[in-house]
């Protein structure tokens, strides 16, 4: 398991919020559909702190769509998204929160 990055607080679950919770917050990481815990689940904190990072994922989707048109690095560029997109989905349907490298530590910024 990896150490945390300095500076950033790895948040702790309740475990029946997790349990409860986890098949919902999976959502967060499905494009658009990262809306759905982050404004229907605002009781559960594992729902809320992941749809918040699957919401910055998104806008980091829609801003390297537009990168994508640049041979190689924007190719590339989608081809991680997608990885981390897939490896925090997996993580969450597994009742666990991974802080996304570089853009997760500003999911404390969205107040919602």
């Amino acid at each position: 398991m990896s150490e945390p990055i300095k500076g950033t607080v790895i948040p702790k679950f309740d475990a029946k919020d997790v349990e409860d919770h986890k098949v919902m917050a999976s959502l967060s990481y499905i494009g658009i559909l990262c809306l759905v815990p982050l404004l229907a689940m605002k009781q559960s904190r594992f729902a809320q702190e992941h749809a918040k990072q699957g919401l910055l994922l998104l806008i980091v989707w829609i801003v390297g769509s537009f990168i994508f048109w640049i041979p190689l690095i924007g190719w590339a560029a989608m081809v991680v998204v997608f990885i981390v997109n897939v490896i925090a989905f997996v993580k969450c349907l597994m009742g666990e929160f991974w802080e996304i490298p570089v853009i997760g530590k500003y999911r404390s910024k969205i107040n919602i």
